[in-house]
């Protein structure tokens, strides 16, 4: 018989605390994480076989450690003149968060960001004994530049967090916000960019800001565009020496040589997998505007899924809809759900589910 949590030597903060994730649930129609409704083509599966096949063949050997030849693809997809020695990969983005961390915060430093937003950033902070400071986003979800300088100011934080879209509200940062940060930011700057692919025309990427600003940190993963959530492969472009700071706390062979030869192999069919990220644009249009005719406040969004309320009783809403076999998410502030972004027919399950919901 195991001893209970309590009766063993864990670190206090962590007694009690219940594991991260969202519901799984077997229904039919899940639009609650995020993911890419679309799985990869025929074509991206075949690559995909014959990469990890070729990899297979070497698993009695470690991977590349450095993942030289990943690094050399993604640095060339994301373009800006970024090199191979500017680009970091982990397993998804989560990873890249942690080794940020483990490198530049710790005991005695602090982490900050603004809620509300991704709900895994304080973990991060927990897991490697960094302080956390929360600053406030304004009603419409966006960042007030001067309150965050105030904040920074004040807090002198070794690490700045800036999801950007952010999740849960899919709001983006105007550059001349994170400009203003990395002026009074001490430390470093991450902007994560996890749903960067997804925003509208015209929103930038702080991709734009990397040559001139050598604490920045911009994040991206393959889960979402890529419809690879599956690989977990996420990355980092930021100065090299910031890269190098990685490196050193990186676990050993911390990327699997299956991982990086599909990472690899996805990139090569960028263009195509890209092509359903304009679909999924459109679709989250079409669902704002809907949404919008039902009466209920939506977030504007440059990301693949939509925050929408507001309610009374958001559990009660969630629920009707995962009575009638849609889920999505319980999500963000009080009032407010988050639904992803699916198929036409998965989008249309969730509006007749909702509509019902809305009229009993």
């Amino acid at each position: 018989m195991s001893a209970p949590i309590s009766a063993l030597p864990v670190r206090p903060e962590l007694v009690g605390v219940e594991p991260y994730g969202a519901p799984q649930l077997d229904v039919p129609v899940r639009l609650n994480v995020n993911e890419n409704p679309y799985p990869p083509g025929e074509a991206v599966v075949a690559d995909l076989g014959r990469a990890v096949a070729d990899a297979a063949r070497q698993l009695n050997r470690y991977p590349d450690r450095e993942a030289w030849e990943l690094r050399c693809a993604l640095a060339g997809y994301l373009g800006h003149d970024l090199v191979p020695e500017q680009v970091w990969a982990a397993n998804g983005s989560n990873e890249v968060m942690v080794q940020v961390l483990q490198a530049f915060g710790g005991p005695g430093r602090t982490a900050v960001s603004f809620a509300p937003t991704y709900s895994m950033y304080p973990e991060y902070a927990r897991d490697t004994n960094t302080g956390w400071v929360t600053g406030r986003r304004a009603d419409d979800f966006t960042v007030d530049a001067a309150d965050a300088v105030s904040l920074l100011r004040d807090t002198k934080p070794a690490v700045v967090l800036l999801a950007s879209p952010n999740n849960p509200t899919g709001t983006a940062l105007p550059l001349d916000t994170v400009r203003q940060v990395l002026a009074a930011a001490p430390g470093v700057v991450v902007v994560d960019e996890a749903y960067a692919e997804f925003r509208r025309a015209g929103t930038p990427t702080a991709l734009e800001l990397l040559a001139d600003h050598p604490r920045l940190l911009v994040t991206r993963t393959m889960s979402k565009a890529f419809a690879a959530a599956g690989v977990r492969l996420g990355y980092v472009a930021a100065a090299r020496d910031v890269v190098d700071a990685l490196r050193v706390v990186r676990l050993p062979y911390h990327l699997s040589a299956v991982t990086q030869a599909a990472a690899g192999a996805l990139l090569r069919h960028a263009p195509a997998l890209l092509a359903q990220v304009d679909t999924l644009r459109a679709e989250r249009d079409r669902l704002a505007r809907w949404l919008g005719t039902r009466g209920l406040q939506v977030a504007e969004s440059d990301a693949n899924f939509l925050l929408f309320g507001r309610f009374d009783d958001r559990h009660l809403v969630w629920q009707g809809l995962l009575d009638r076999g849609v889920l999505i998410r319980e999500t963000g502030p009080d009032g407010w759900l988050r639904v992803s972004i699916g198929t036409p027919d998965e989008v249309a399950a969730f509006t007749t589910a909702l509509t019902e919901v809305l009229d009993q």
